[in-house]
C-alpha cells in the first residue's frame, strides 16, 4: 500500500521478488489476491489476522455464500 497507495491489485498484475540470492521470481499477486478473496471463509483465523494487520479490510469477516 504505501508503493501504491492502495489494496487493489489487477488480477493479471504480477510482482518480481528475491529468493535467496537466486535469480528473481515472478509471482502473480493479482491472482493470488483474487483467489485468496474469493476463498476467503477457509483461510484459518491466524491467517485472518495477519491478512488484517496488513490492512486487508475484506480478510476481516467471512463473507455468506450468495445463493
Amino acid at each position: 500500500m504505501a508503493r501504491e497507495g492502495t489494496h487493489r491489485v489487477p488480477r493479471g498484475h504480477t510482482e518480481q521478488i528475491a529468493v535467496d540470492e537466486t535469480e528473481p521470481l515472478t509471482v502473480r499477486l493479482g491472482v493470488w489476491v483474487s483467489n485468496t478473496k474469493s476463498r476467503r471463509d477457509k483461510l484459518t483465523e491466524p491467517q485472518r489476522v495477519a491478512l488484517t494487520e496488513l490492512g486487508i479490510e475484506w480478510a476481516v469477516t467471512p463473507t455468506a455464500a450468495v445463493r
